[in-house]
């Protein structure tokens, strides 16, 4: 499966809701494959389909980077469920290079969504996973990690970013 560009701060795709997505077909299990491979290579723990520049609602986690096949997972259409605690945890987003940030996310947290044959999975998460699917499944509403910050932090961030985007450093 082919390796996919990540996308970038300031693409249009990062800023909008994600597509439901009707039909498991070969092009979805496809995408997939391919989000894996790019999100094992960048290297990246997490990886939504918006983030490779398709405004579907399709994730994947992986929080040993490859190293443990029974740690992937691949949610279609992923909803929280519910949440408790909170964990403040560093953060950073392939789509936003060099920039990390404390962020607040709940501790523990219950998901749903498809696996790839159509059943339907839930899974609970604390600590790092459940950090990584509260990041992944903001991603497919049009939300980055760093919105979750004070408004004083999103602007300092965002002036960063746009003075990179004007230097050419992000593409």
């Amino acid at each position: 499966m082919p390796i996919l560009e990540i996308i970038k701060y300031g693409n249009s795709t990062l800023a909008k809701r994600a597509e439901e997505i009707k039909t498991i077909d070969k092009e979805i299990e496809e995408l997939a494959q391919s989000m894996v491979q790019t999100m094992h290579a960048a290297p990246g723990i997490g990886l939504a389909a918006p983030q490779v520049n398709v405004s579907k609602r399709l994730i994947t986690a992986d929080i040993s980077v490859g190293e443990r096949s029974e740690d992937l997972i691949i949610l279609i259409n992923p909803e929280l469920v519910s949440q408790e605690g909170e964990i403040i945890l560093e953060e950073g987003c392939l789509s936003v290079p060099d920039i990390t940030e404390k962020v607040a996310r709940p501790s523990h947290v219950v998901i749903k969504g498809l696996d790839l044959e159509g059943n339907e999975r839930v899974i609970e998460a604390e600590g790092t996973l459940a950090k990584v699917f509260c990041h992944e499944i903001d991603h497919l509403n049009g939300k980055l990690f760093f919105e979750n910050l004070s408004l004083l932090k999103r602007n300092l961030i965002k002036k960063k970013l746009k003075k990179r985007i004007q230097t050419g450093k992000i593409r």
